[in-house]
């Protein structure tokens, strides 16, 4: 995988309450609903990985081992919830708990066939409402406190209004130099607009 530098504007983003959740409203013509995947494997939840961020340069878990995937995903408190449309998995996002209740949307997306249905405004809102409830889910946990995410210039130009949107804030921004490489998708080729061989 070749890299090579580019600057990279990131943007930190929290909310501190639950009554900053501002809902998306969802649409009715998909039949979209949000389901926990209570059993997600490494196969699937690399599949949703590769799938959604193959299109932005998601690369960080791209060398995981089988196993690395199996203790990330037995982490209490770490959850994958998938936006199905109509029987097929039209986006994800990835709940992951941190110190002092602090709830992180680890990562968050659709997969490229379902950007610019509405899909990701009503993804978000309920990601953030089962954010807020995580420790109902895993009593172990302490309430949450604090849900933050961040996204970067090399993410969907609307994932940062969708964030802003919900009730997020910008608490932080930074830019620096960055080494990406090509994100392979979910097969060598996908998301590049020429035909692959």
């Amino acid at each position: 995988m070749s890299e090579h530098a580019v600057s990279v504007t990131t943007w930190h983003l929290e909310q501190s309450s639950a009554d900053e959740v501002r809902p998306g409203r969802a649409p009715a013509d998909l039949g979209l609903s949000l389901v926990r995947a209570e059993s997600a494997g490494p196969e699937f939840a690399r599949f949703l990985y590769t799938a959604v961020g193959g299109a932005w340069s998601w690369t960080d878990r791209l060398p995981w081992t089988y196993r690395q995937w199996e203790q990330h995903l037995a982490r209490e408190g770490v959850e994958i919830w998938v936006a199905w449309v109509h029987g097929s998995p039209a986006g994800f996002a990835e709940l992951e708990p941190h110190a002092d209740g602090v709830v992180e949307i680890a990562y968050f997306g659709l997969l490229p066939a379902f950007v610019g249905r509405r899909i990701g405004g009503h993804l978000l809102g309920r990601t953030l409402q089962r954010a807020w409830d995580l420790a109902e889910r895993h009593p172990t946990l302490p309430g949450t406190r604090l849900v933050t995410v961040h996204t970067c210039s090399l993410d969907s130009p609307a994932a940062l209004r969708n964030y802003e949107a919900r009730g997020m804030r910008v608490c932080r921004t930074e830019t620096a130099e960055q080494q990406i490489g090509t994100a392979p998708g979910p097969w060598p080729g996908a998301h590049r607009d020429e035909p692959t061989e």
